[in-house]
Formats: structure tokens, sequence, C-alpha cells
């Protein structure tokens, strides 16, 4: 069957599924494989729940003509993704960028769907199954879709831009993440850089932190003119002035130099100064009044472990732990210093997928929180542990003894910053905080 002859099929039943324990009816089942699963086994309990196609690529398990098979599924989900962002005549925004894609992404819907009928990644669909599930998410009466795009090695983001195919884009900022799979530093510019390189040659628009120069200068490398600059300079389109951080921030902005206007909004930390002007800058390029823009900003709040405010009888909890690299370890870090409160403590995960830097970066991370004033200073994991030894500071090799200490010496009236790489699992100190 042809990606055109299947295509027709999913315009009929538009909704897709990747496991059968989310079927919906008239769904199309793709049976996706993995390193410990083979979703082909899977296909007659999809058809029995009410899938009305499986798409599969072992032949043997085509017991009728409900079942459709393909070369691979996984390519053809792709394919298939590529001819319908063709039929998609709508602004389709991509985001990439080493921390703060899915708070610009959420900020970005927030504002856009104050005037348009939004699409927007959910969760951390942004890989090679997530881009391609996300573009086939988007019906007919979508107006703008924003695509979140995710990488750890090169050449992916390239990819995820032939199957999205974004007219519009942004990179967050480069930072030191996944510097095993890009290989150091200069891989993650490569690599990220590989969305200006795409909208370069389709003559796209790029969104431009021009405060950031490492972003200046890869837009500047690449040829890029179709550049709409936001940040505190006065030339750039939307030009802002942080008014207050604590406890959350407040922006003031103006657009060329016309009045001022000011977005209240439910985010703490000074380093999503960036993403709420990327936010405010692309209202404004879509042509949304500034109530409807500030509206937006105001209206989003946290509820992913990114940058969150945890209320407990205890505690004022950062839950800031849904991921970690050095890059966002510090600006967290920086963050708790300029946070207003009588009591801080951090606690501070291992952060994964750093290769042969991960000791070093460790190192530097301690380094800075020793630096950073705290009346308690918790380091979990492998690799901080490895660095036990300083005074003022307590290291467990993993969270399990760090529950049993916090459950012996508990921690109360304080600002808490939680931060840590997902597989540390630090939700599971929160019943004690």
């Amino acid at each position: 069957m042809t990606t055109e002859q299947l295509y027709k099929i999913y315009l009929k039943n538009p909704q897709i599924c990747t496991d059968t324990r989310k079927i919906t009816a008239s769904c199309l089942f793709f049976a996706l494989k993995g390193d410990n699963f083979d979703g082909n086994k899977f296909a007659q309990q999809a058809i029995e729940s009410g899938a009305a196609y499986a798409i599969i690529d072992d032949a043997k398990y085509a017991l009728h003509d409900r079942f459709i098979v393909v070369q691979d599924v996984l390519e053809t989900l792709q394919d298939l993704a590529r001819l319908h962002r063709k039929q998609l005549n709508i602004p389709v925004i991509g985001i990439t960028g080493s921390n703060g894609k899915t708070t610009s992404k959420e900020l970005i819907r927030s504002v856009l769907s104050q005037q348009f009928n939004t699409f927007a990644t959910e969760g951390n669909l942004n890989n090679h199954i997530g881009v391609p599930l996300s573009i086939l998410s988007v019906t007919s009466d979508c107006e703008i879709a924003i695509i979140e795009m995710g990488a750890n090695h090169q050449q992916e983001i390239a990819f995820l831009c032939s199957i999205a195919q974004p007219s519009h884009g942004m990179i967050t900022n480069i930072g030191k993440a996944h510097l095993e799979g890009f290989g150091g530093i200069e891989g993650v510019r490569m690599g990220k850089g590989e969305l200006y390189e795409y909208l370069y040659k389709s003559g796209g628009i790029v969104f431009l932190n021009d405060d950031d120069q490492t972003l200046s200068n890869m837009a500047r490398e690449r040829g890029l003119v179709q550049t709409v600059g936001y940040g505190a300079g006065d030339n750039n389109f939307v030009s802002a002035r942080l008014k207050n951080s604590s406890p959350c921030l407040s922006i003031d902005w103006n657009l060329l130099g016309q009045s001022k206007h000011t977005a209240f909004s439910n985010l703490p930390g000074i380093y999503n100064f960036d993403n709420i002007c990327a936010a405010i800058c692309i209202g404004v390029y879509f042509n949304l009044s500034p109530e409807k823009i500030n509206k937006g900003i105001h209206l989003y709040k946290p509820l992913n472990n990114r940058s969150q405010i945890l209320e407990t009888p205890n505690n004022t909890i950062i839950c800031d732990y849904y991921n970690a690299n050095p890059s966002s370890m510090i600006v967290a870090l920086e963050n708790l210093e300029a946070t207003e409160a009588k009591s801080k403590v951090m606690i501070l995960g291992d952060m994964f997928e750093l290769g042969e830097e991960s000791a070093n970066e460790h190192r530097l991370i301690l380094k800075k929180a020793l630096l950073t004033k705290a009346q308690r200073r918790i380091f979990i994991g492998e690799e901080f542990y490895k660095l036990r030894g300083l005074e003022d500071s307590e290291f467990y090799k993993n969270t399990s003894q760090a529950l049993e200490a916090l459950n012996q010496h508990s921690v109360k009236k304080s600002t808490i910053l939680l931060k840590g790489s997902r597989g540390m699992k630090l939700e599971s100190l929160l019943n004690l905080l």
C-alpha cells in the first residue's frame, strides 16, 4: 500500500494510536517495535479493542483485510506525517534548544490560543516518534501549530524538520545537555543549529533572542536574514525589561519603542525571562493585541515539574526535577540565590548523559552549590557521591538513602530547590518535604 492510499484511510480514521491500552474507536493502530517489545504481537488486540485498522510490518500477524502490511511501521508513520504536513496551509513553529523548550512551547500556546485555534506538542512527544504523532494530530480547523523537537545527537533535528517542515522556528538556547550524544558543546551547537539551516533553505522565519550571543552568531554564520528579534536591546522587534522576579516574574515590554506594557507571569526564576519574551514576541508577530498577549502569559501555570512552585504544609518547593543538565542546574542555583527566604535548602540529583565530561561537570556544579547560600545542601547520586567529604554537605548514593536521612532529619519552614535528572526519581522525596 502506498503512503497516498494509506493517507485516504487516515482521513477517514484520523486518530493514531501506538499503545493498545489507549485504543479509541476507529483509530489506526501503528505496531511500532522497541528494544523490548514488538507491536505486531498486539495488532489483533488493537482490532478487538476497536481500532479500524492495524498497520504492521510482519505479515504473519495479518489475519484479515483490516491488517495493513508495510515494509517498516515507523517509516510509514513518518512518511504519513510528512504527507499530512504538506496539506496543512498554516504556520508551523518549530522549537528546539537545550533548556526551556517545553516551557516556551506552553507559553506560546497560551498566548496564541487567545486568538487562534492552536495546536501544540503534548507532553514530551518531541522525538522521531513523537513529532510525526504530533503532526498527525493537527486537525483541519487548526490555525497555528507549535511543534517541539528534541535531540540527543546530530542530524536528529534535521530529520525532524523533514517531518514537521516548520515555517517558523526558534532555538531557546545552547547549553550543556546530552553532551555524550552530541560529542561536546560544539556538537550541541551544530545539532540544534540544524533548525536554522532548515529555515534558511526553506525561506522560513526565525525568532531570535538577540541577548544570546551564541544564537546571534549561529544565525549570522548561516546567513539568516529573516529574523525577528526579542530581548533587552532597544532595537529588537520586541524589547523587554525585567520588572520583578520574586516570587514570580513580571516583565515590561514594548514594540519598537511604542508604549510600554506589563506582563505578569506565574513563573519563578530569572531564567524564564527569555521564555516569556519569546512568547510575547511571537504573539506580537502574529498580530495579537497587548491585552491578549499579557492574558496568555498570566494564564499559563507550570504543572509539569518545570519551574513549578509547590506549597506543602511544611515547605515551599521549587519543583524543577523533570530533567537536569549543567546549564539548567546553574540557573536553578542562581534562582535559589536570588529567592527571598529565611531558610533555603538545595537537594540536587545527578545529571545524566554527560559522557566523559560527567565527573568535571558535577564537580563544577558542586563548586557553584557551595557558593550558594543555603542552610542545608543535599547531593544524591553516584556522581555526586564520588565527591563526598565536604563539610556542611550531605551525600547519598541514591534516593532511597536520601529518604532515610530526610526521615530522620526533616526539613521544615524552608524554600527547597529540588533539581536533578528524571532518572533520579526525586519526586519520591516529596512526601517527606
